[in-house]
This record gives C-alpha cells, structure tokens and sequence, in this order.
C-alpha cells in the first residue's frame, strides 16, 4: 500500500505520535504548505478529522456535522428523533450498561463499537448472561485493531464507545427474485451543498456471522419501485444528518411486506470496490466528480438513482474469508493463490475476475482463520469480479466461495506454526 502511494501521489507524509494526537493540525498545516483547494479522505477512520480540517481551512467538506455519521450513537439519535425506521438501541459504555441494555430490549441483540469499521467486534447477545463475555471480547477486538491502524484517528476515547441494538429479521426474498441475495443493501451517493444526490444501489450477499460483509454487487437488480422507496429511505437518513459535501454509503436492512431499517450512513464513498464498480457498470468517475463540485466547477449528477436498465453489465467485489457458504469455518488451513484461482474455477461466459493487490495477502501467504470479532481484519482477499448481469456476478460469486477451499493449496504445518 505504501508502495502505490507514493507513486500515486506527489508526497507522502507519515504522520509522528505528536501529529496523530492532533490530526487536524497537521491536516491544516500540510494543506496549507501544498495550496490544497480541496481535502478529502476515502478512510471511515478519519472523516471527522477531515471535514473539521475543512472547517478550519475554509473549504467545501462534510462539515461539523461529520461525527453524526461516524457516532452510531449520535447516528441512531439523531434517527430516532426524525422517527425514521431503525432496529431499538442503547448507547452503552460499561459493562453495567450492557448488562441493563440486555435485561429491558428484546433480544437477540447486537453489540457494536460505535467508532468501528468493517463488522470490527460485533457480538450477538442470545440472553443477558453472554453480555460480559461480549463486553470483553468486543473490548479486546478494538484494541487489537487499533494496534494494526484501524482504529478511529481523531476523536479521544471513541475505543470506549458502544451501542447495542435489537436484531432485527431481513427477508431477502420479497425484493429479489432469485436466492443467494442478502437481506440488505447499499444507497451510494452525494452530498452537495447539503443536497443528496442519489448514485445507484448496491446489493449484497448474506453475511457471515455476525455480520461480517462478504461481498457487493452493482448494480442492485430491485424492481424500480422497489428501489424508489429504498431511496427515498436514504434520502431522509442522510438529511437528518445535516451533511454538507461529501460522498455517502447508506446502508438499509430489507425486511417482509416491504419493511426497511437504516444500519448505518457513512459520510464517505462505500468501501473495497464500490467506486470502480460504479465506473465500470455506469460510466461515472464519482471521485473525480466530487473532486470538481468541491473546486467549485459545475457536475452533472444523476437526476435520480441508477437503475440496472441502464447498467453496462455488473461487477461485484468478493472478500476472501475462510468460510464456506454456509458460513462453517473451512476444515484445514490453506494458502492464498490467485493464479490456481484464477485456473481452476470456472466462471461464466463473459465474465472477468481480478484480484486488488493492495488489500490482499501476497500469494503463497496463509489464509488467516476466520475470526467472528474480527471481522474483515482477517480477511485473505478482494476479488472484483466483471459480467453481464448482476445475477450472473451473484452465481459466480457463490461458485468461488464454495471452490476456495478446493482449489486453494493446503497450507503445511511448519507455513502455519510461522
């Protein structure tokens, strides 16, 4: 990642422990040095930091309203108090709390770092006698991120800031008519001069427990007035967040007879490959776009969210995880290999998959065990995968999650004790 950084960009700076203690500053003082007509950031990690260095700068960003889309307590407050649909929750920030939390909401219950990235240490709570196993162990998932970098960089003590909520039940199959699809889906779009703009959806397949995100496919192939109230949903979310420029990912539960919950709004583009996936199937550079709206040159954007009728093709991007379909942990360790992947599974007529180097092992690398705190942090790979419909990106998808463990080459004793 380093390595395509700085031939990506014209200077890299790493940041000293002084400067993370105050990232703002250094924010400033760089943008400063460089004449930066423009800030932003691609890192959930870091948005608040951004948006207030844009404040203090005097540029076109999120604004101080950033923290309510990365607090997910301030999130779901905020929500809760325009009456839009979401699962019941408590901010928690004690063991004492969650215990409470667990006594008075129904369960099963989720408990979330609500600084947290990635499904980083979620926990599912059956009965209030699992809440201090969770506690500890979401504790210890954190603090472990947070020594790998991922971890929130600005705001103090956010480690010790949680929330729980009701589980609530999605049914994928009154929005999708085929199987294999999950019971939620993302609205990618824009914020300018506090406006929402609509991108397209994207859709998903099922988790793997607890909630960990095994891949998404754009675009999302809802019947159109489906969609319609999907995005009407999005735009109501991120309006009461009060966001001023910036790119959004708003993420809806689907449930029976039309039923929807808001997860999550993030005031950042979606994650892994969401923005080429957007290029390739729809044509737009929603960096660059963003880029131009923040240097104040006129953008065009979509009139009203993307439909699959206007879509060249699909993509989808796959994380690696080692777990079969059924989310059961593999039955013996293997090794990363993209060529033997690549070689051994067939995909469908017309489709192309790729690997993104930076956010994969090196070939020949194990493949972590899949840890259900953990998350995405122990993730092998991302493979992005081009067809010809989002169905044909789906059905493929599930053919290489059930060949990994296959054709992946079994790790030895002595690669896995190293």
């Amino acid at each position: 990642m380093a390595g395509s950084a700085h031939r990506l960009c014209a200077s890299v700076v790493t940041p000293t422990d002084a400067h993370r203690r105050d990232l703002v500053s250094l924010i400033v003082a760089r943008a400063e040095a460089v004449g930066a007509d423009a800030v932003l950031t691609f890192s959930e990690y870091a948005v608040v930091a951004v948006a207030e260095a844009c404040e203090a700068l005097g540029l076109a960003g999120a604004g101080h309203a950033a923290a309510l889309a990365r607090d997910k307590r301030l999130m779901r407050h905020t929500w809760r108090q325009q009456r839009l649909p979401q699962p019941e929750f408590r901010p928690v920030a004690t063991e004492a709390d969650l215990l409470a939390a667990a006594h008075t909401l129904p369960g099963p219950l989720l408990l979330k770092a609500a600084w947290s990235a990635g499904s980083t240490a979620h926990q599912i709570i059956r009965s209030p006698h699992e809440a201090p196993a969770a506690w500890a162990c979401s504790r210890d998932v954190m603090a472990a991120s947070a020594r790998l970098g991922y971890a929130e960089l600005h705001v103090a003590e956010a480690d010790a800031h949680y929330v729980v909520e009701r589980i609530v039940t999605g049914t994928a199959s009154d929005w999708f008519d085929e199987p294999g699809w999950g019971d939620y889906v993302s609205v990618e779009g824009v914020v300018a001069d506090g406006v929402f703009h609509p991108v397209c959806l994207s859709g998903r397949m099922p988790t793997v427990e607890p909630f960990t995100e095994r891949a998404s496919i754009t675009p999302a192939p809802l019947a159109w007035d489906a969609q319609d109230r999907v995005v009407d949903l999005a735009r109501r979310a991120v309006d009461a967040l009060g966001l001023r420029d910036c790119g959004t990912h708003t993420e809806i539960k689907l449930g029976a007879d039309g039923g929807m919950w808001l997860i999550e709004t993030a005031a950042r583009f979606g994650g892994a490959m969401t923005v080429p996936q957007i290029e390739e199937v729809f044509g737009l550079d929603l960096v660059g776009m963003l880029v131009d709206h923040l240097l104040g040159r006129p953008v065009h954007w979509p009139e009203r969210a993307l439909t699959p009728a206007q879509a060249r093709g699909a993509a989808g991007s796959l994380v690696v995880l080692a777990v079969d379909g059924r989310g059961h942990a593999w039955p013996g360790r293997r090794v990363w290999d993209f060529p033997a992947v690549s070689a051994d599974v067939p995909l469908s007529r017309g489709s192309d998959l790729s690997v993104v180097a930076e956010s994969s092992l090196a070939d020949g690398s194990v493949v972590p065990v899949y840890d259900p705190a953990a998350g995405a942090n122990t993730m092998a790979a991302l493979c992005l995968l081009s067809a010809t419909d989002a169905h044909t990106v789906l059905r493929d998808f599930w053919h290489l999650v059930d060949a990994l463990p296959r054709v992946l080459p079994a790790a030895q004793p002595e690669e896995v004790s190293a």
